[in-house]
């Protein structure tokens, strides 16, 4: 089972839309996907199909009250796609992390029960920022996926993650990679095209050639609980997920070369 964690500093650069979506390609290519809320606005679980405030069972229950894991997983209208939720009381649990000081809670649910698991992949939502449950989440993964607008302010945000992940990389997994990718990328537009250019200097074989496209059906999607490959599966949205999934889960992830010091703000991920 491969653990793969979507996370950004900035919010509003389609972690969640890259969930789903990328849940959806890998369900139709035949995997078996287990899908992680750690966000407690709930925005993946919602975007599934459920209600945050009425599921029975969610990872506020795993971290908290030590529900075994399998018990918080709920099925979603996507064959071979199940979630485990999140829900506003996260973020209590969230201070729970901090007074006991933990980093590898997640990763002592999750790695236990993986060898175990029915799973191809499991893919995790991360909230904005850089809390405990994001240095967690990337603690416990295999691969972090990192969505960002082809804008300043979102490129200027790598630095923060990249320095998370080579501080992960130094005290917890060595192993760990991570790849790139630019959503509500429109090459018409001049700034778009010079973020990429500069994204592709700096982070080399790290940023992947897919780029996602703005695609109101990815709006749609959500709203009606489906990944945009099961709801509009030929919309250009769908079409780019797909080309994501193949880029990205066709061979072993990246580990970015050492000389990739910097992204557009001066980060260091080494």
């Amino acid at each position: 089972m491969h653990i793969v964690v979507v996370s950004h500093p900035k919010g509003g650069v389609a972690k969640t839309t890259s969930v789903t979506s990328l849940a959806g390609a890998l369900v139709e290519r035949g995997h078996r996907v287990l899908a992680v809320d750690l966000d407690p606005q709930g925005s993946l679980t919602l975007a599934l199909g459920h209600i945050p405030q009425e599921v029975q069972a969610s990872v506020v229950d795993v971290l908290q009250y030590r529900l075994p894991l399998q018990e918080a997983i709920l099925s979603t209208e996507v064959p071979g796609l199940d979630v485990v939720a999140a829900t506003p009381q996260l973020r209590h649990a969230q201070r729970d992390l901090k007074s006991q000081d933990s980093y590898t809670l997640l990763r002592s649910f999750f790695r236990p029960w993986a060898s175990q698991a029915a799973y191809d992949y499991v893919l995790v939502d991360t909230p904005p920022g850089q809390d405990l449950l994001t240095l967690n989440a990337l603690i416990m993964a295999d691969q972090v996926l990192i969505p960002t607008q082809p804008e300043y302010f979102s490129a200027y945000a790598l630095r923060y993650l990249l320095q998370a992940i080579r501080w992960v990389r130094l005290r917890f997994q060595p192993a760990l990679a991570y790849r790139a990718f630019l959503t509500m990328y429109q090459p018409r537009y001049r700034a778009h095209k010079w973020i990429r250019a500069r994204l592709e200097v700096t982070l080399g074989p790290g940023l992947c050639s897919t780029t996602i496209p703005v695609d109101t059906k990815i709006r749609e999607a959500a709203i009606a609980g489906l990944p945009v490959t099961h709801y509009a599966p030929r919309s250009r949205a769908a079409q780019a997920y797909r080309a994501l999934a193949q880029e990205v889960f066709a061979h072993e992830p990246l580990s970015i070369p050492r000389r990739v010091e910097e992204t557009v703000g001066g980060a260091s991920a080494s």
